[in-house]
């Protein structure tokens, strides 16, 4: 629901049509998420529809998000979105980068 939340308050001139989910190289631990408003469904993308928000996977973050839930957390010192994904084999200590 907050991705939904969030995609109602963008900007009329920087329409989306979801969000995209990928990884890239960083962190001490090899790999870090990342996500962002899509504007456009690349050819070799995955899509989910779940709850009135489309979601878009780079090809190249597939293999690495197979079975991964995505969760928005708020706690008394901080807020964001958490990827519980089963596939990790070890984290960073500061839990932004991961490896599997």
């Amino acid at each position: 629901m907050r991705v939904k939340h969030l995609m109602s308050l963008r900007d009329e001139a920087e329409p989306s049509i979801g969000v995209k989910i990928g990884v890239k190289n960083a962190g001490c631990s090899g790999m870090s998420y990342t996500m962002d408003y899509a504007e456009a469904i690349g050819p070799h993308d995955e899509v989910i529809e779940d709850k009135g928000v489309t979601v878009i996977i780079e090809p190249t973050a597939v293999m690495f998000l197979i079975g991964t839930e995505l969760d928005y957390k708020e706690d008394k010192l901080a807020s964001g979105f958490v990827f519980n994904n089963p596939n990790v084999t070890s984290t960073c200590g500061c839990g932004e980068s991961f490896s599997v």
